[in-house]
């Protein structure tokens, strides 16, 4: 066990000595941010702060080495997410869509059931969705706003011609907020609406993201 310990924490001393790296990029047209969505920043700051979460999550978990090295792309997956939602959010207010706290809160505690308690929920959505605690609301409010999107569109989601006509409607909306994503992270494709391409050369890639359009929840 100590052993262990030791490992997970020589591997965060890496990761965190790592992180001024991230803001450093050539040809950079937007200094300090990993993303801007129509004109609205993501500030690389505020990626590394969800990335650190989660890593501070996942050492203080059982097997803290392991859950670290199946998530090395998690800086990726952040930037990806927080892309997304600004899509979807944009997307659910053109469609006249409202979301409220009360939902979420409903929408978490069944899921919470469904998973065995509050603890046992918690601990899937960092093992399965890289979600530490205070990020999973976040991602609840995610799925609750795509369904509620889903049904506004007369789309059913469990067809294919469902989940064509969510994504075209995504699609529109990624293209009109013109995202520009910092090269170092890659590129992002409004026709799929994910992060693509990254160029990530202090990662090693052994893992492959869930498409952006049905972004990871842990749920």
């Amino acid at each position: 066990m100590q052993r262990r310990r030791r490992t997970a924490l020589a591997v965060s001393a890496a990761l965190l000595a790592a992180a001024p790296l991230l803001t450093a990029c050539g040809n950079d047209s937007h200094p300090g941010a990993a993303a801007v969505i129509d004109g609205q920043r993501i500030e690389v700051a505020t990626l590394q702060s969800q990335v650190r979460e989660v890593r501070e999550a996942q050492l203080a978990a059982p097997e803290p080495v392991r859950l670290i090295e199946n998530t090395e792309r998690l800086n990726l997956a952040k930037l990806n997410g927080m892309i997304f939602d600004r899509v979807l959010t944009r997307s659910a207010a053109d469609a006249g869509v409202k979301i409220t706290r009360k939902e979420i809160q409903t929408a978490r505690q069944q899921a919470a059931a469904q998973s065995g308690g509050a603890a046992r929920f918690a601990e899937t959505a960092l093992q399965q969705g890289g979600l530490a605690p205070g990020q999973i609301d976040s991602a609840v409010r995610r799925e609750v706003l795509l369904n509620k999107l889903a049904m506004a569109l007369g789309a059913d989601t469990m067809t294919p011609h469902g989940q064509q006509k969510v994504l075209a409607e995504l699609v529109a909306t990624s293209k009109k907020l013109r995202v520009d994503v910092n090269p170092r992270y890659g590129s992002w494709d409004d026709a799929e609406v994910k992060l693509v391409g990254a160029k990530t050369p202090w990662i090693t890639q052994l893992t492959q993201e869930t498409p952006a359009q049905q972004p990871p929840s842990g749920i």
